[in-house]
């Protein structure tokens, strides 16, 4: 681990972004994780599985239209649905200190009532985005945002997402690299974010941005003459939220079939406790079986 360094920029104290390498620990990844906010895991997936994984995507994103003016970026490509385009997303999915950190943080136990009985369940985590963002030469700078908009999670509050930024390029100032604002993820509702408060994430290809979906960050501006800056965005969130992106609808069942039962579990195939997700009453991996599941016909009204 790298230990976080203060540097000075006129008028601003800023946190620089702690580092690990892949084999860190996990209690000390979310020791940093939950001070900060931000942290990034350098050579969490190998060149061999990102070369696959580009190699799968290539021809999806080159006819990816760009997004519009403002903070979409009209000289930005996103392209989604990644499980359904590359097998290899699952190496990026099952990394475990990803993994760990959202078990660690997405996870809280809830006492579920049931007359005078008291029960502790724990919801599972899933999907709930998955995107290729790729920033051209002549990209503005994104708005600072917080990605757990969607989820009307106040400020200061649990976690409700966990979010890495795979770096697909090497992400560098000038390129577009991700600018974040390190403990803005305890900020309250009130606190307006500033450019100046934010640095810039730079990272070797294949490592990663991990950080909360309460941290503000954005897309930092591409001012290079031919680069392009390529991030592959993947986020966890618990199981009795709704997806963001419904992988249900983007990811074919016959896909899905592919993927080993972690993976399949994660793109929401399984039940969060105590009891959310079921089909007919069963896990929802039901759908998945080699027989195609169909709901039973309605019952003989002659009984």
């Amino acid at each position: 681990m790298r230990p976080s360094q203060k540097s000075r920029a006129p008028g601003v104290l800023k946190l620089a972004i702690t580092r690990f390498t892949n084999d860190s620990l996990i209690d000390d990844v979310c020791e940093v994780l939950d001070r900060d906010g931000c942290i990034i895991i350098e050579d969490m997936i190998s060149a061999d599985v990102m070369d696959r994984f580009i190699a799968d995507l290539a021809p999806w994103l080159e006819r990816t239209p760009f997004g519009e003016q403002g903070f979409s970026g009209d000289r930005t490509r996103r392209c989604s649905a990644l499980f359904a385009k590359s097998l290899a997303t699952a190496e990026f999915v099952q990394n475990p200190i990803f993994l760990g950190a959202a078990d660690a943080f997405l996870r809280p136990e809830f006492p579920m009532a049931a007359g005078e009985k008291r029960q502790m369940v724990k919801p599972s985590i899933q999907i709930s985005v998955t995107q290729a963002i790729e920033i051209w030469p002549g990209q503005p700078a994104q708005d600072l945002h917080r990605d757990d908009g969607m989820y009307h999670a106040y400020h200061p509050g649990p976690q409700t997402l966990l979010q890495t930024l795979f770096a697909g390029t090497d992400f560098t100032a000038k390129n577009g690299a991700t600018m974040a604002i390190p403990g803005s993820h305890k900020w309250d509702m009130d606190r307006i974010p500033t450019p100046q408060e934010a640095v810039c994430a730079e990272m070797r290809r294949g490592s990663g941005l991990l950080y909360f979906g309460s941290l503000y960050h954005g897309g930092g501006a591409n001012m290079t003459e031919d680069e392009r800056r390529l991030a592959i965005a993947i986020s966890l969130t618990q199981g009795h939220r709704r997806q963001e992106e419904n992988q249900y609808l983007v990811v074919p069942k016959e896909t899905v079939r592919k993927y080993p039962r972690q993976v399949q579990e994660l793109l929401g195939y399984q039940v969060s406790p105590p009891y959310c997700g079921w089909v007919e009453m069963c896990c929802p991996s039901i759908v998945l079986e080699e027989t195609d599941f169909t709901v039973a016909s309605s019952p003989s009204p002659h009984g």
